[in-house]
């Protein structure tokens, strides 16, 4: 897709990028997949009616309507001068030699042929470095990404101003529902606001409020607050929760119209644990699912370990080591004093509602009123995230949880994160709600290695 992007700008395909395409085309991974497409993208266009290679191929003419460039092939031999220290059989230099050829060619303006500025645009960091080098201009591809930078990911919570009680004390309507207090709110904050965001209200000498917004109409946004989950009598299967951020996260774990919750912090904030014991509290306790299906991205940190033997669920074993040792915790808080034998059947209660599931094998699949947890989702591509997410069938929920700042992907960074795009994607629908945790709670020697290292 990455062609029909670059809006009225033309694009030079030089010919040795064919037979990289060629070489990647086989096998079952992302990258020949991909390459396979590309291959059928360029033959539709080429394809297309009144297609005139020597003229450039309509970038248009397959109904992306947002390209009105062309597409030009290498068709004949171009002359370029690379220093002798860049071998010229290796497929940059060849590009190299080609974007220095053109832009030579278009320095200067002749007859039917105006001045142009020659571009490469690239992933490839050295290559780019190198362009610079030899004095070409050079760019990185950027549409790949959601964000520019991480900091500018949705946080899912807002501070309130100081002055905010004083501003509104005038135009501020507040009514009882149950054991929420709503709040109408106007001003200058409510453009800002989204549907399912935090907000919170903290200074000194006044009582504190946090609420999430319910609703947003022409001016006006409605505050509804929130469940105390902190309270050992809102406890969610043993856990309380221990700041701010992880109290509205639970709010959202345990809200049943919402269908899709993001969690993102660092390690130690207590993503996964508040995910299974709010599942757990709602699979067991209030049979709102039928069961958790837990699932997670595959990729090592370091080495691989290689083949591993058994069932589907036995070879993700492995991978799950967070899952067992958050059971571990979750069993022990919930089996109380029911001795070893009650604590073994809670275990064994646990363990037949829990099913480990591979992504490789999700196409197709539809989930119904099942409570769905995908762990490490910093390591997904968009595309995979978008393959998880429409398996949902009615009455499922979808956790995503990651840490941007833990991504083993080799091609994946913060902004082009399946995860990032998720959060930007989702911000303000009324069934979805994310939420950064910002505290670790784990131990001090994690969080100090977190803040550190």
């Amino acid at each position: 897709m990455c062609l029909f992007r670059f809006e009225e700008h033309d694009i030079y395909l030089p010919m040795i990028v064919l037979e990289e395409l060629d070489g990647h085309k086989k096998g079952t991974t992302e990258v020949a997949r991909n390459g396979r497409q590309t291959s059928r993208t360029l033959d539709a266009l080429a394809g297309a009616q009144g297609a005139d290679i020597a003229e450039g191929l309509r970038l248009d003419s397959t109904g992306h309507k947002g390209a009105g460039g062309h597409l030009f092939f290498q068709t004949v031999p171009l002359e370029y001068n690379l220093p002798v220290s860049l071998p010229q059989g290796k497929a940059d230099n060849q590009i190299l030699g080609v974007v220095q050829a053109l832009r030579d060619r278009y320095a200067q303006d002749a007859a039917g042929r105006p001045k142009r500025e020659v571009v490469l645009v690239s992933k490839d960091i050295n290559m780019r470095v190198k362009a610079r080098a030899l004095g070409l201009a050079a760019d990185d591809y950027q549409s790949d990404k959601t964000l520019e930078d991480g900091d500018l990911l949705y946080a899912g919570s807002l501070a309130l101003p100081p002055d905010f009680w004083t501003r509104q004390s005038k135009t501020v309507e507040s009514w009882q529902s149950g054991s929420s207090t709503f709040y109408r709110v106007s001003g200058p904050i409510v453009p800002s606001l989204y549907i399912n965001q935090f907000v919170y209200f903290e200074a000194a000498g006044e009582p504190s409020m946090y609420a999430r917004v319910t609703e947003i109409r022409d001016r006006t946004a409605v505050l509804k607050t929130l469940k105390d989950y902190g309270s050992s009598k809102n406890a969610v299967w043993g856990v309380n929760t221990r700041n701010r951020e992880q109290n509205f996260a639970m709010n959202l774990l345990m809200d049943p119209d919402v269908d899709f919750v993001t969690l993102t912090g660092t390690a130690g904030t207590g993503k996964t644990l508040m995910a299974l014991a709010s599942g757990l509290t709602q699979v067991l306790d209030d049979r709102r699912y039928t069961e958790i299906i837990m699932t997670r991205a595959t990729v090592s940190v370091g080495e691989d370990i290689g083949f591993l033997p058994g069932t589907e669920e036995e070879k993700m074993g492995p991978w799950m080591g967070a899952l067992d040792d958050n059971l571990e915790f979750l069993a022990k808080g919930d089996g109380g004093g029911a001795g070893e034998w009650g604590r073994a059947a809670t275990n064994e209660l646990i363990r037949s509602r829990i099913k480990i599931k591979s992504m490789n094998f999700m196409r197709g699949r539809t989930f119904l009123n099942k409570y769905v947890i995908i762990d490490e989702a910093q390591n997904l591509t968009p595309k995979q995230m978008k393959t998880l997410i429409t398996r949902a069938g009615p009455g499922t929920k979808i956790i995503c949880m990651g840490n941007l700042a833990q991504i083993d992907t080799p091609y994946l960074t913060e902004g082009s994160s399946g995860l990032t795009f998720a959060v930007d994607k989702f911000k303000g629908w009324p069934h979805g709600g994310h939420i950064t945790l910002a505290r670790g709670e784990r131990s001090r020697l994690a969080d100090f290695a977190s803040e550190v290292l």
